[in-house]
């Protein structure tokens, strides 16, 4: 019998990544802390946040396959943090302009039933096109992404920021590499597809 499966998150973005491969979860929010650790690289960052999510919410599920995720925007060498406020979407979209950013998007699969942890980090390379302040305040007026790290919805309107986006998953850029997520989930014993 599978075990059921928690989604250690409250983004309404991976919810709706994870119902694209299973219907039947449910969202627990972890409550972790995800605080900046002294020089810790975006993608070690990304990780720990991802188990550590994981660990949070499998504690209330003893059972269950809990899935952890953390995405960290990075340029260079520097976490880009969510915005959450429209002038700090504007900053971070002027400092990508005409750059790359690296997106650490990490996953965890963590077995409840014996506390094992499959993880996988995805790096996809953004590349921004050289943005005027008129689209840059265009484009925040209309999508308002101040919950996204890096300012941007890659699946709405933000498409249009890029010239070309490098990933071997596109679905890590919104924040859950389904393409991994599959992969772990099918070796754990779920019907995928």
């Amino acid at each position: 019998m599978t075990p059921p499966l928690v989604l250690g998150s409250t983004s309404r973005y991976r919810a709706d990544l994870l119902r694209r491969v299973c219907e039947d979860f449910v969202q627990d929010a972890p409550g972790t802390d995800e605080g900046h650790l002294p020089d810790e690289l975006p993608a070690a960052r990304a990780l720990r946040l991802a188990i550590a999510k994981a660990g949070a919410v499998a504690a209330r599920h003893p059972g269950a396959l809990v899935i952890g995720s953390d995405q960290v925007a990075e340029l260079d060498g520097f976490a880009l943090d969510k915005p959450g406020t429209a002038e700090g979407a504007r900053e971070q979209l002027r400092r990508s302009s005409g750059r790359t950013i690296q997106f650490h998007t990490a996953l965890c699969l963590l077995d409840a039933r014996d506390g094992a942890q499959h993880v996988h980090v995805d790096v996809t390379r953004a590349v921004f096109r050289p943005l005027s302040d008129r689209e840059i305040e265009r484009y925040v007026a209309r999508e308002q992404p101040l919950d996204c790290a890096g300012s941007f919805k890659c699946e709405g309107l933000g498409i249009s920021l890029f010239e070309r986006i490098e990933t071997d998953d596109p679905t890590a850029l919104v924040g859950l590499p389904l393409i991994a997520l599959a992969r772990l989930l099918r070796e754990a014993g779920c019907a995928i597809p």
